[in-house]
């Protein structure tokens, strides 16, 4: 089938002359959509010989990463989902030993080794603590990808030095790499691996490529045949297809709905009545309207008439709603759950009874500086839901900004959201301009860069810091800041003035969270949102004045006194003085 990334796998796992078998190892190829958006994964995991206790803790490592990755958002990174889970599964292994007998000998408890492949759109991700390995075969020969996390104290004795479980904070390795189809990947423990020639294993896969289970049956009876002593497991990956990235046939899958007719007032359009225009651009046209089963007024959002065309703009368009639907939050827009089939290809949205903030603004000319602090709060509140999903808002604007009848800050418009586990599959449909609105971007987007937290950090500080002052903070200048070079001569104005009471440490705050480089800025949205509302003590005493200027009494009443310390040491080290 066209679209779709598609592998062989061969697996097998044998006690050898042990007892019991501590591998465990396991794979999973989903169905559609999470073949796209999560990959398939294949994992192996090796009991520690030491520990009585390991082989529960390889089949919990495998069983619980691969029900749990899955579960993840589909917005997050492959790194960012496999490092939560490993993460959340070395926490429990570790806590399990620490309640156990063993507590006091961690080389007895749940320890085990960890490798994992996931194979994503056109990439190949390798996670790995331990010393099972992964392999890739290369020109007749095998590359080894991971390495060996063992400490040799001499030559017939070594001590693991990172495994799953072993320590409360875990130390994981990373590696990607580009796909190409016929890649053959080999996860083995060291019962196989010290024990198999490389060439044997090769031989085998090449004599057994329809059947690579077989293959891997035969590479373990052969390190059994060569005397390992130790359980023997192996996984073999082939890629066969990778994901067909034709233009053409995605552009068809984006418009497989027909373009809604111009709607007008009282129109019924798919089960919705049209009341009347809200907001027409050249991006979409904005209809508030009425479901006729349940009556509830809603917002339609249908593709701009100039753009349909652009598949790069449709796909966009199509992620909106997406995005949407995988946050939760009560101030970021909430989509309409759609209960008709839809004939057309348009987005459904609650109904903001309310203003833009840009209008707010223009309302509220010389807003307190707590009702700006209020806004600001909520709109951190909206976005860090975006950030926890690893989604970044792109184009946090006045007019991105909803403020309803009732308070409540609403963050809206998503077209220019940036989903970091998307950006992971490979699409030609690349978006290489700035998305955002030029005044409210952050510098970094300039240049090329990544979105990221700190770049909606930036766009929030603008608009609070033109909240409070009316202007912007480096005026247009930003806009035309296209290198490094010019940044670093972007001049911050404060946002102080005569006319309104602003503490100076709000300043120093929105001067840190609106710097031209990135990692200078706060590292946390919270961070910044805490310190408009609480003097922070850096800025205290950066911006502390003079004494002459908090306390001119003070300052004179010092003056004076030194003035006549100095008189009487005068006096008393030269006589002549008197």
């Amino acid at each position: 089938m066209k679209n779709q990334l598609s592998v062989s796998i061969g697996q097998s796992s044998d006690k050898g002359r042990k007892e019991i078998n501590q591998d465990f190892y396991g794979a999973y190829t989903p169905q559609e959509p999470l073949l796209t958006s999560k990959g398939i994964a294949v994992g192996l995991a090796d009991g520690i010989s030491s520990s009585d206790v390991s082989q529960h803790a390889s089949k919990v490592a495998i069983t619980s990463f691969l029900e749990d990755y899955y579960c993840t958002p589909e917005s997050w990174t492959v790194k960012t989902s496999v490092q939560r889970v490993l993460k959340a599964t070395n926490s429990w292994l570790y806590l399990q030993t620490r309640n156990s007998p063993y507590r006091y000998s961690p080389d007895r408890g749940y320890v085990c080794t960890f490798s994992t492949l996931l194979l994503k759109s056109n990439t190949a991700h390798i996670f790995h603590v331990g010393d099972t390995r992964v392999y890739r075969l290369v020109e007749n020969s095998l590359e080894q990808l991971t390495e060996d996390h063992r400490l040799w104290v001499s030559k017939d004795k070594s001590y693991l030095r990172r495994a799953l479980g072993m320590k409360d904070q875990l130390e994981l390795d990373y590696r990607a790499f580009t796909l190409e189809v016929g890649d053959v990947f080999i996860l083995a423990t060291d019962g196989v691996y010290e024990f198999t020639d490389d060439k044997f294993i090769i031989q085998k896969i090449e004599e057994h490529s329809d059947e690579l289970d077989k293959a891997a049956s035969l590479i373990v009876e052969e390190a059994f045949q060569q005397g390992s002593t130790d359980n023997l497991s192996i996984q073999i990956v082939r890629v066969d297809q990778l994901p067909d990235q034709d233009a053409g046939e995605i552009y068809q899958q984006l418009t497989t709905l027909p373009f809604p007719p111009e709607l007008s007032p009282r129109m019924l359009f798919d089960g919705y009545e049209i009341i009347r225009e809200l907001r027409i651009s050249h991006r979409s046209h904005i209809y508030l309207a009425v479901d006729v089963e349940s009556r509830e007024q809603v917002v339609l959002k249908i593709p701009s008439v100039d753009l349909r065309d652009n598949a790069d703009y449709l796909e966009r368009f199509l992620m909106e709603e997406w995005v949407a639907r995988r946050i939760n939050n009560a101030h970021v827009l909430k989509p309409c759950l759609q209960t008709r089939k839809r004939n057309y290809l348009y987005i459904v949205t609650e109904f903001i009874k309310g203003t833009t903030l840009k209008q707010w603004m223009v309302d509220n000319p010389e807003p307190d500086i707590e009702t700006v602090r209020n806004i600001v709060e909520q709109v951190a509140n909206g976005l860090r839901a975006f950030h926890r999903q690893e989604m970044f808002h792109q184009d946090l604007r006045p007019d991105n900004i909803m403020i309803d009848e009732t308070g409540t800050v609403k963050i809206i418009d998503f077209g220019s959201v940036r989903v970091a586990g998307l950006m992971e599959t490979a699409s030609p449909l690349e978006q290489q301009e700035v998305l955002g609105t030029a005044l409210y971007t952050a510098p970094e987007c300039f240049l090329g860069e990544v979105s990221t937290e700190r770049s909606d950090m930036f766009s929030l500080g603008v608009i609070c810091y033109q909240m409070l002052s009316g202007r912007l903070p480096y005026g247009t200048h930003v806009a035309m800041s296209r290198t490094k070079a010019a940044q670093r001569r972007l001049q911050y104005q404060s946002v102080l003035d005569d006319h309104r009471e602003i503490p100076v440490w709000v300043d120093e705050a929105l001067k840190k969270a609106l710097r031209p480089e990135p990692h200078k800025r706060y590292e946390a949205l919270s961070e910044f949102v805490y310190d408009l509302r609480h003097p922070n003590k850096k800025f205290l005493n950066k911006t502390r004045p003079p004494l002459m200027e908090r306390n001119p009494v003070l300052f004179w009443q010092s003056v004076s006194l030194l003035f006549a310390i100095i008189i009487i040491v005068l006096i008393a080290t030269h006589p002549a003085i008197q």
